[in-house]
């Protein structure tokens, strides 16, 4: 990932949250993909059956919410199957639209009520939208989340790599709350959730996203991914392993992935495939690997690395790793298609 303008962003949207200063700092054979995160409670679940068994022709889109510590989270849903599948995304984080009563409890959509996605246009991986002046209708507090959000939902599709925002035809040049700079498309190098220690200068950052969990108070647990701006670093793998071990900033409410002591002893890339290998202290007192854990290294890596790279992950230098969920890690492994799918 190459370096984004941080400071410019940070100065205009702040960076609030900082880590603890205790925390470390940090592509050719057959793969198969690793299950996505199931979870769910039973009201969610019961509203969410009682949609689908009105859904026709079901498809499954990823939309970014905000949960209700504040952070921006993807969440997976099954909508019926249109053409126009952007745009039906960005529909569903709007508040009051399709997707209310959908989401998790405690979720809320990041779009203003009311607004109207009037066109998408994309070529070329750049996604063109076109908003109705109910999008300018927002808190200050929401303006980066809403930046976020319409960005990797949108590059949640593979055609889709940037974002342009446009109100009624006119193309913004900043966010008219808060003035955050839209003189040049969005990506995801962006970022989301943004952390950085106090003891690092933006000028000299390298920042890596990294996936740590969360729970509603239904007891609905889901990954929510976190922006770390890290000392500058070009072994970024291995500054993505590090930090999920060195885990969450306590002051986040987020909950860490690894094993307590989780040791890493090598990361390798060879092609499309990055191979970590940890000490048996990534093992529980069952002698089995959290799958949480192993879930959250390959949505990172790959988040950092490429959707395309697929993850090898060794115990001891040994593939075959016993799993909580009995997953199979015995070949290397790709990205899930959907992350926090609400369980039916």
């Amino acid at each position: 990932m190459k370096q984004y303008k941080w400071t410019r962003w940070a100065a205009v949207t702040g960076i609030v949250v900082l880590l603890a200063s205790g925390c470390s700092e940090a592509t050719k054979e057959q793969s198969q993909p690793i299950d996505p995160p199931q979870t769910g409670t039973d009201a969610g679940a019961a509203g969410a059956k009682a949609v689908l068994a009105a859904i026709a022709n079901p498809m499954q889109i990823t939309v970014y919410a905000k949960d209700e510590k504040g952070f921006v989270a993807p969440i997976a849903i099954q909508v019926e199957k249109t053409e126009g599948t952007a745009k039906r995304a960005l529909e569903y984080m709007v508040e009051g639209g399709p997707s209310q009563g959908r989401l998790p409890a405690g979720f809320t959509s990041l779009l203003p009520k009311g607004t109207e996605i009037k066109g998408i246009n994309i070529k070329d991986k750049l996604a063109i939208v076109d908003f109705s002046n109910s999008f300018t209708d927002y808190n200050l507090q929401d303006e980066r989340k809403i930046l976020e959000g319409i960005t990797w939902t949108l590059t949640s599709f593979p055609t889709v790599d940037k974002v342009q925002i446009r109100v009624e035809g006119k193309a913004l040049k900043e966010m008219p709350v808060g003035e955050t700079p839209l003189d040049e498309a969005l990506t995801r190098e962006m970022g989301i959730n943004l952390e950085k220690s106090e003891h690092v200068e933006y000028g000299q950052t390298t920042p890596v996203t990294l996936y740590f969990l969360n729970q509603n108070q239904e007891e609905y647990s889901y990954y929510v991914p976190v922006t770390r701006l890290i000392k500058r670093t070009d072994e970024v793998a291995e500054a993505v392993v590090q930090q999920l071990i060195a885990g969450p900033n306590e002051k986040t409410g987020l909950s860490a992935v690894m094993t307590p002591g989780a040791e890493l002893l090598k990361v390798s890339k060879a092609e499309d495939i990055i191979t970590v290998n940890f000490s048996d202290k990534m093992l529980g007192p069952d002698h089995k690997a959290p799958a949480e854990a192993l879930r959250a290294v390959v949505l990172s890596l790959t988040e950092n690395a490429g959707a395309a790279t697929k993850v090898q992950i060794l115990v001891n230098g040994k593939a075959d790793v016993s799993t909580t969920d009995n997953q199979s890690y015995a070949k290397p492994v790709s990205r899930p298609q959907a992350v926090n799918q609400i369980k039916l």
